[in-house]
């Protein structure tokens, strides 16, 4: 699923094709949530389990749109 979908664009002939451009939703997600979950004086040595805390978010969030 893509968070900023394009269903419908044209081909080089001018014929509508269904088409899903965007950022993957899930990505999306772990995106909006990094956020919140970076300190200021984070050390990069946490940076790897900061992004994986972020993504557990965002397939949380994508099993409770189910």
């Amino acid at each position: 699923m893509k968070a900023f979908p394009n269903p419908m664009t044209l081909d080089r002939s001018g014929r509508t094709v269904e088409n899903q451009v965007g950022m993957d939703l899930r990505d999306y997600f772990a995106s909006k949530i990094i956020v919140a979950l970076i300190p200021n004086n984070q050390s990069p040595e946490m940076i790897p389990y900061v992004c994986e805390a972020a993504y557990k978010w965002a397939d949380t969030m994508m099993e409770a749109r189910k």
